[in-house]
């Protein structure tokens, strides 16, 4: 967790975050906690495997 009112504590975890809900959570409407989950564990095996990481 990062220092309060320091946002660069947590900069990754932000950015991260903005990527999830504009690539994966925002574009699909879930009916039950399971299809979430589902979702949330294929967002990151695509995020640390296949999706293009510029570095």
């Amino acid at each position: 967790m990062s220092r309060k009112g320091n946002g660069l504590d947590n900069s990754r975890m932000e950015n991260f975050f903005s990527h999830f809900k504009t690539e994966c959570f925002h574009l699909h409407s879930f009916r039950t906690a399971e299809e979430v989950k589902d979702a949330v564990h294929q967002y990151i095996r695509f995020y640390n495997h296949q999706r293009f990481q510029k570095k």
